[in-house]
Formats: structure tokens, C-alpha cells, sequence
């Protein structure tokens, strides 16, 4: 069984260790984010601080009146922030946008039952959905896959018709304008670029929560039961995608990662575990 060790990537300085933290991300640029607040939310509205860290160096935003104790976070190229609440009701304003100051701007929905948050060099928002925003009541959450502009309009919806229904969106890659997906039930690789149809990679890895693209190379980390710390290095040819190498996706000492938080970004799946002040990184190709 071949073991490839992640690499540690970006470290929450050491000031901010008695902070609560709400959730942490990795953007479009590389650079590392955590939602922090004082002590757990008890109650909404409440501030809270970003804190980014890049090459060695780090700064800290405060994000006023959030509404979300659990929320999701995107990072915007203008310096600006989206935070987002996961479960939401259809009359419910989930969705924060707030500037470069941390005053929130605007207010929208995406739809319950959000799994993924991601923005891209664009700034736009690619939101995947889990199966209980899909099959509930809220059909902004029913197609599973959307991307969306930051004032709320929706700038591309999946379509059924051009790889089957997605019931839950497990993982999700975006990179530059684009993004990768892989859902349940059918899996395929969907490449979806805009302004393009999405082409559908047909594949036989079933489970994976993350996965990493680097020209026609690819890889799928996470899987079902024991599988959990799996990763599958494929290939891409004749519209499917062929399994080359299964192995092990290890904390750097080559002990088994636990339960952890990923984001997936082109060639680079960022991998993130309890307690959650440490990004480490798999990168295809390197």
C-alpha cells in the first residue's frame, strides 16, 4: 500500500489559539482564512475576526453582525468575504456579503443544505449542495450544483440531463473560473467550465470527498468506511477516467489522518483536522 504524507501549508498564529473557531478556508490565490470569534456564539448577530495567513505573514479582518453561528466561508479577490449558513429556511437570507472593511454589503440565498462554498478568481460563488437541500423543499437547492454571481443572481445551473440527477454534491474543486465535481450517485467527473456544456468523465471511484486536477491527471482522496484516508491517482483518456494507483493520503509523520475539513483547488487538495489551527497539503505533481 504506497502512504503519501500531506505537507504542512499554513499554521493559525499562535495569538489567536484561545479563539473560537467557526469554520477556516483556503482561497482561490492560496492563501489560508479562519472565522474566528471570542468564545462560541451563544447568540446572532455577533462579530467575529478573519485572520489570513500567506508567506509567513498574516492580517486580521473583522466581519460585523453575523447572523450564522455555523457558517461557511468564501474569500473575494477585492478583499471582501461571504459567509454563509448551511441549513436555511426558504424565506431566509442566508448569505452575508461583506466588503474589504467588514461591513455586510448585500444579503441573499443560495438554498438549504449548502456543502460546499467556494469563490473563484472571479469572484463569483460555486455553492454544491448535500441530499437534504436537494430533496427538501427549497428549489434553489434541488439542481445540486449552481454558481453564482455576488449580488445573488445565479450564473450557471446544473442540468440533470447532462450527467443524471446529483443528490449530493461530495466534492468540489474550483480553480480559476472553472470547477471539477464528483456526486452521488453516478460519480462522474464532471468538468464544467463557462460558457461551455459541462462534459461528464465517466468513473469508477466511488465516495471521494476531495479530488485534485492537473492536466490530464487526477486525484480522488476519501471514500466510504475504512476507506476514508483513500487516494486514487487516475488519468483522464477517452472521456473516462482510469484508476492507476490506490494507496494512503497520511498526516506528515505518516500517522492516518481523522476527521478533517478539505478544500480542493486545481492541483492542490488542502486538508484541514481537529482542532482545526493547521492547513496541510496534497499537491498532484509535486
Amino acid at each position: 500500500m504506497q502512504l503519501t504524507p500531506l505537507v504542512p501549508y499554513a499554521r493559525l498564529p499562535r495569538a489567536y489559539h484561545g479563539h473560537h473557531i467557526v469554520t477556516s478556508t483556503v482561497d482561490a490565490f492560496g492563501r489560508a482564512h479562519w472565522l474566528l470569534a471570542e468564545r462560541e456564539p451563544a447568540a446572532e448577530p455577533y462579530d467575529a475576526v478573519v485572520v489570513t495567513v500567506y508567506d509567513d505573514a498574516h492580517t486580521a479582518t473583522w466581519l460585523h453582525g453575523l447572523t450564522s453561528r455555523h457558517a461557511d466561508l468564501a474569500v473575494l479577490p477585492d478583499g471582501g468575504f461571504v459567509t454563509a449558513a448551511p441549513r436555511s429556511r426558504p424565506d431566509e437570507a442566508h448569505v452575508q456579503v461583506f466588503d474589504a472593511l467588514g461591513r455586510v454589503s448585500r444579503t441573499f440565498r443560495v438554498g438549504d443544505g449548502v456543502e460546499h462554498l467556494l469563490a473563484d478568481e472571479s469572484g463569483a460563488l460555486w455553492v454544491g449542495h448535500f441530499d437534504e437541500g436537494v430533496y427538501g423543499d427549497d428549489p434553489l437547492s434541488w439542481p445540486g450544483l449552481r454558481r453564482w454571481d455576488v449580488t445573488g443572481e445565479p450564473l450557471w445551473t446544473y442540468d440533470h440531463r447532462d450527467s443524471g440527477e446529483i443528490s449530493d454534491c461530495y466534492a468540489l474543486n474550483v480553480h480559476r473560473t472553472h470547477a471539477w465535481a464528483c456526486a452521488y450517485r453516478h460519480f462522474d467527473l464532471l468538468e464544467i467550465r463557462p460558457g461551455r456544456r459541462p462534459v461528464a468523465h465517466a468513473n469508477p471511484v466511488r465516495g471521494a470527498n476531495a479530488l485534485a486536477v492537473h492536466g490530464d491527471r487526477v486525484a480522488f482522496f476519501g471514500g466510504y468506511g475504512d476507506e476514508h484516508d483513500r487516494l486514487v491517482a487516475a488519468r483522464l483518456s477517452g472521456g473516462a477516467v482510469h484508476p492507476q494507483v490506490t494507496g494512503r493520503l497520511t498526516r506528515p509523520d505518516g500517522s492516518p489522518v481523522g476527521r478533517r475539513r478539505v478544500v480542493s483547488r486545481g492541483p492542490r487538495i488542502h486538508v484541514q483536522e481537529r482542532p482545526g489551527t493547521e492547513w496541510y497539503v496534497f499537491e498532484l505533481g509535486a
